[in-house]
Protein backbone atom coordinates (compact mmCIF):
# COMPACT_ATOMS: atom_id res chain seq x y z
CA UNK A 1 0.00 0.00 0.00
CA UNK A 2 2.97 2.60 0.77
CA UNK A 3 4.33 1.30 -2.27
CA UNK A 4 1.27 2.23 -4.37
CA UNK A 5 0.88 5.55 -2.52
CA UNK A 6 5.03 6.64 -3.58
CA UNK A 7 4.01 5.53 -6.76
CA UNK A 8 0.85 7.44 -7.36
CA UNK A 9 2.75 10.70 -5.27
CA UNK A 10 5.50 10.44 -8.20
CA UNK A 11 3.40 10.10 -11.20
CA UNK A 12 0.25 11.45 -10.43
CA UNK A 13 1.48 14.81 -11.55
CA UNK A 14 3.04 14.01 -14.91
CA UNK A 15 -0.79 13.40 -16.03
CA UNK A 16 -4.21 13.19 -13.92
CA UNK A 17 -2.79 16.09 -12.03
CA UNK A 18 -0.03 18.28 -14.54
CA UNK A 19 0.44 21.44 -12.98
CA UNK A 20 0.56 22.89 -16.13
CA UNK A 21 -2.23 21.51 -18.25
CA UNK A 22 -4.55 20.34 -14.98
CA UNK A 23 -3.76 22.86 -12.36
CA UNK A 24 -2.54 25.87 -15.15
CA UNK A 25 0.35 27.15 -12.76
CA UNK A 26 3.86 28.09 -14.06
CA UNK A 27 2.60 29.25 -17.13
CA UNK A 28 4.80 31.94 -17.82
CA UNK A 29 7.61 29.72 -18.26
CA UNK A 30 6.37 28.14 -21.17
CA UNK A 31 6.19 31.55 -22.98
CA UNK A 32 9.61 32.32 -21.97
CA UNK A 33 12.02 29.18 -22.30
CA UNK A 34 10.42 26.90 -25.16
CA UNK A 35 11.97 28.58 -27.96
CA UNK A 36 14.91 26.22 -28.09
CA UNK A 37 14.95 22.32 -26.39
CA UNK A 38 17.83 22.74 -24.66
CA UNK A 39 16.95 25.85 -22.01
CA UNK A 40 13.40 23.55 -21.86
CA UNK A 41 15.06 20.83 -20.67
CA UNK A 42 17.94 22.39 -18.08
CA UNK A 43 15.03 24.79 -17.07
CA UNK A 44 12.64 21.57 -16.13
CA UNK A 45 15.37 19.93 -14.71
CA UNK A 46 16.30 23.01 -12.20
CA UNK A 47 12.41 23.38 -11.25
CA UNK A 48 12.49 19.70 -10.19
CA UNK A 49 15.44 19.97 -8.10
CA UNK A 50 14.00 22.99 -6.57
CA UNK A 51 10.83 21.46 -5.87
CA UNK A 52 11.68 18.40 -5.17
CA UNK A 53 14.20 19.55 -2.19
CA UNK A 54 12.06 22.42 -1.36
CA UNK A 55 9.22 19.91 0.00
CA UNK A 56 12.36 17.79 1.85
CA UNK A 57 13.30 20.35 3.26
CA UNK A 58 10.29 22.30 4.45
CA UNK A 59 9.00 18.77 5.58
CA UNK A 60 11.57 18.15 7.68
CA UNK A 61 11.24 21.68 9.23
CA UNK A 62 7.48 21.65 9.57
CA UNK A 63 7.09 20.48 13.01
CA UNK A 64 9.45 24.16 14.07
CA UNK A 65 8.11 26.76 11.86
CA UNK A 66 6.03 29.00 13.33
CA UNK A 67 3.09 29.65 10.91
CA UNK A 68 2.82 33.28 11.17
CA UNK A 69 6.08 33.30 9.33
CA UNK A 70 6.17 30.28 7.20
CA UNK A 71 5.91 32.20 4.01
CA UNK A 72 9.19 33.54 4.86
CA UNK A 73 11.24 30.18 5.75
CA UNK A 74 9.34 29.08 2.62
CA UNK A 75 10.76 32.09 0.48
CA UNK A 76 14.16 31.53 1.99
CA UNK A 77 14.93 27.92 1.16
CA UNK A 78 13.58 28.35 -2.24
CA UNK A 79 15.81 31.44 -3.11
CA UNK A 80 18.80 29.31 -0.94
CA UNK A 81 18.05 26.77 -3.90
CA UNK A 82 17.90 29.02 -6.44
CA UNK A 83 20.79 30.76 -6.25
CA UNK A 84 22.94 27.26 -5.68
CA UNK A 85 21.42 26.16 -9.28
CA UNK A 86 21.87 29.51 -10.81
CA UNK A 87 25.40 29.21 -9.98
CA UNK A 88 25.51 25.66 -10.73
CA UNK A 89 24.28 26.31 -14.23
CA UNK A 90 26.78 29.26 -14.30
CA UNK A 91 29.60 27.24 -13.43
CA UNK A 92 28.95 24.24 -15.77
CA UNK A 93 26.70 25.21 -18.58
CA UNK A 94 27.19 28.88 -18.97
CA UNK A 95 25.90 29.33 -22.34
CA UNK A 96 22.33 27.93 -21.46
CA UNK A 97 22.76 29.94 -18.57
CA UNK A 98 23.13 33.18 -20.79
CA UNK A 99 20.19 32.11 -22.51
CA UNK A 100 17.77 31.56 -19.41
CA UNK A 101 18.85 34.86 -18.28
CA UNK A 102 16.85 35.91 -15.23
CA UNK A 103 14.35 33.19 -15.48
CA UNK A 104 16.34 30.55 -13.02
CA UNK A 105 16.38 33.27 -10.71
CA UNK A 106 12.37 33.29 -11.40
CA UNK A 107 11.95 30.04 -10.45
CA UNK A 108 11.51 31.85 -6.24
CA UNK A 109 8.29 33.33 -7.31
CA UNK A 110 7.06 29.95 -9.57
CA UNK A 111 3.55 29.17 -8.35
CA UNK A 112 4.19 25.42 -8.32
CA UNK A 113 7.28 25.72 -6.28
CA UNK A 114 5.45 27.85 -3.25
CA UNK A 115 2.13 25.52 -3.73
CA UNK A 116 3.61 22.80 -3.48
CA UNK A 117 5.09 23.67 -0.18
CA UNK A 118 2.01 24.87 1.12
CA UNK A 119 -0.44 22.10 -0.25
CA UNK A 120 1.68 18.94 0.45
CA UNK A 121 5.34 19.74 2.41
CA UNK A 122 3.54 20.95 5.42
CA UNK A 123 1.51 18.14 6.01
CA UNK A 124 3.74 15.45 5.26
CA UNK A 125 6.99 13.60 5.86
CA UNK A 126 9.98 13.95 4.06
CA UNK A 127 9.82 11.15 1.41
CA UNK A 128 6.42 11.32 0.29
CA UNK A 129 6.81 15.54 0.49
CA UNK A 130 10.53 14.64 -1.87
CA UNK A 131 8.35 12.73 -4.28
CA UNK A 132 5.55 14.72 -4.35
CA UNK A 133 7.87 17.87 -5.69
CA UNK A 134 10.34 15.81 -8.43
CA UNK A 135 6.69 14.37 -9.44
CA UNK A 136 5.20 17.95 -10.05
CA UNK A 137 8.91 19.11 -11.43
CA UNK A 138 8.56 16.65 -13.87
CA UNK A 139 5.44 17.16 -14.66
CA UNK A 140 6.24 20.90 -15.35
CA UNK A 141 9.40 19.72 -17.19
CA UNK A 142 7.26 17.05 -19.57
CA UNK A 143 4.97 20.45 -20.92
CA UNK A 144 8.04 22.58 -21.83
CA UNK A 145 9.91 20.11 -23.08
CA UNK A 146 6.75 18.34 -25.85
CA UNK A 147 6.34 23.04 -26.34
CA UNK A 148 9.94 23.40 -26.90
CA UNK A 149 9.98 20.35 -29.18
CA UNK A 150 7.58 21.72 -31.34
CA UNK A 151 8.49 25.40 -31.79
CA UNK A 152 12.29 24.50 -32.39
CA UNK A 153 11.35 22.00 -35.02
CA UNK A 154 8.56 23.79 -36.85
CA UNK A 155 9.94 27.51 -35.91
CA UNK A 156 13.75 26.61 -36.51
CA UNK A 157 13.95 23.07 -38.55
CA UNK A 158 16.33 22.30 -35.71
CA UNK A 159 16.62 19.99 -32.51
CA UNK A 160 19.23 20.59 -29.94
CA UNK A 161 20.28 23.22 -32.67
CA UNK A 162 21.24 20.52 -35.19
CA UNK A 163 19.08 20.71 -38.65
CA UNK A 164 16.47 18.13 -38.96
CA UNK A 165 14.42 18.94 -41.76
CA UNK A 166 15.89 17.71 -45.06
CA UNK A 167 17.33 20.58 -47.14
CA UNK A 168 15.31 19.36 -50.29
CA UNK A 169 12.48 20.72 -48.30
CA UNK A 170 13.71 23.66 -48.05
CA UNK A 171 14.94 23.58 -52.62
CA UNK A 172 10.65 22.15 -52.31
CA UNK A 173 9.55 25.81 -51.15
CA UNK A 174 9.03 24.57 -47.64
CA UNK A 175 9.71 27.37 -45.32
CA UNK A 176 10.34 27.87 -41.39
CA UNK A 177 7.40 29.00 -39.09
CA UNK A 178 8.50 32.21 -37.67
CA UNK A 179 5.12 32.54 -35.42
CA UNK A 180 6.26 29.25 -33.77
CA UNK A 181 9.20 31.49 -31.96
CA UNK A 182 6.45 33.99 -31.07
CA UNK A 183 5.46 34.32 -27.54
CA UNK A 184 1.50 33.59 -28.22
CA UNK A 185 2.38 30.34 -29.73
CA UNK A 186 3.65 28.69 -26.87
CA UNK A 187 0.15 29.33 -25.41
CA UNK A 188 -1.74 27.90 -28.23
CA UNK A 189 0.59 24.92 -28.00
CA UNK A 190 -0.21 24.45 -24.45
CA UNK A 191 -3.92 25.01 -25.30
CA UNK A 192 -3.58 22.04 -27.77
CA UNK A 193 -1.56 19.90 -25.06
CA UNK A 194 -4.74 20.92 -22.84
CA UNK A 195 -7.21 19.72 -25.37
CA UNK A 196 -5.53 16.12 -26.72
CA UNK A 197 -5.11 15.35 -22.83
CA UNK A 198 -8.90 16.43 -21.99
CA UNK A 199 -10.23 13.95 -25.05
CA UNK A 200 -7.68 11.36 -23.97
CA UNK A 201 -8.91 11.71 -20.21
CA UNK A 202 -12.42 12.79 -20.30
CA UNK A 203 -12.32 12.22 -16.49
CA UNK A 204 -10.47 15.57 -16.06
CA UNK A 205 -13.41 17.47 -17.55
CA UNK A 206 -15.89 15.78 -15.56
CA UNK A 207 -13.60 16.33 -12.17
CA UNK A 208 -14.41 20.43 -12.89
Amino acid sequence: MAKKKAKEILFDPLFENNPITVQVLGICSALAVTVKLMPAIVMALSVMVVVGFSNLIISLMRNYIPMRIRIIVQLVVIASLVILVDLFLKAFSYDVSKQLSVFVGLIITNCIVMGRLEAFAMDNKPWPSFLDGIGNGAGYGLILIIVAFFRELFGSGTLFNHKVIPQWLYDHGYMDNGMMLMPAMALITVGVIIWVQRSLMPQLTEKE
